[in-house]
């Protein structure tokens, strides 16, 4: 398979200034050349100097109906890359992309502009979800002056809930702690949840579980019994609105208690529970397990499902 790096986001995100910070690493210094594919001209333009040394041969894409499998394959053929870059233009729905078959996508990165941010979330959500959902790594930059950036954080981990994010500002990566944003005390004896509570939780779970290690929660959930779990374990969780109505997901951990089988599916419980960090095979490795010390029947919550948007 041929890598395929894949940089995408939204007219001057800084994809030309990643790129580039890129071919000029030592460890991009490899062998065989690289093909950049530039699917849009921004105010800042590739170096020949450095596409010179880095070995890289730069083409353009300007219409989305040229960038198809078969034209792509005629640039393999003509200049052989040993790996190829994609910068991708923002405004053509990732999702409609298309490769070769002997092309893999070897990395995704979506760069975005942390002060134009608010204006795409707002008015072309589903184009930067699109573009979010598959990104290894998010990267905010020019994120000087931005004061919440935990909101910005909430956002993209809605839609993407394994990627790495990095802010970054004039000075370089900031190394943002985000606890004093949380909407609850992690000192209290149990820590309630409220609609707006879950999410952020179970968002910064994800990436700070070692600070809920132990703690007792509780939180209003549906019972969701996956058939493949094992004996003992349910998922009480939240429908979350990701980015617009037709983008749900079903937000929830694994919970362990003995009494599974009196739960009906979709059943709504309150749920008072420990914290603890377990293998799990459906995670794949370690992960958040719910010790549930009370599970009481309850009526759905006024607002069923959580709105990130």
């Amino acid at each position: 398979m041929k890598p395929v790096y894949v940089i995408n986001g939204f007219l001057e995100s800084g994809k030309t200034e990643f790129i580039s910070f890129t071919l000029a690493q030592p460890y991009f210094q490899v062998r065989g050349k690289t093909l950049l594919i530039v699917c849009e001209e921004g105010e800042n333009e590739y170096e020949e100097a450095l596409l010179k040394k880095s070995r890289t041969e730069i083409v353009f894409i300007e219409d989305e109906e040229d960038f198809s499998p078969a034209y792509l394959t005629e640039l393999e053929k003509k200049h052989k890359p040993e790996r190829i870059i994609i910068e991708y233009n923002g405004m053509w729905n990732f999702k409609n992309m298309k490769l070769p078959p002997r092309w893999g996508i070897e990395q995704q990165i979506t760069t975005i502009d942390a002060s134009t941010f608010p204006m795409y979330f707002t008015n072309m959500k589903s184009l930067l979800a699109e573009m979010l959902r598959k990104s290894e790594m998010i990267i905010f930059n020019r994120c000087d002056n931005v004061e919440d950036l935990s909101l910005y954080k909430r956002n993209v981990k809605a839609i993407n809930q394994q990627a790495d994010i990095i802010f970054e500002d004039a000075e370089g990566e900031i190394n943002q702690i985000f606890e004093d944003d949380l909407p609850y005390s992690l000192d209290a004896d149990i820590i309630e949840l409220d609609n707006e509570g879950y999410g952020i939780w179970y968002l910064d779970s994800l990436d700070n579980l070692e600070r809920y290690i132990g703690k007792t929660i509780r939180f209003t959930a549906m019972v969701l019994k996956p058939e493949d779990f094992p004996k003992g374990y349910f998922v009480p969780g939240r429908m979350a609105m990701t980015c617009c109505a037709d983008d749900m997901a079903f937000l929830g951990f694994a919970c362990k208690y003995d009494k599974c089988g009196e739960l009906a599916e979709k059943q709504w419980v309150k749920v008072t529970a420990r914290v603890t960090k377990e293998y799990f095979e459906d995670y794949g490795g370690e992960g958040p397990i719910l010790n549930a010390l009370t599970i009481e029947k309850t009526r759905a919550p006024e607002e069923p499902v959580i709105n990130f948007v």
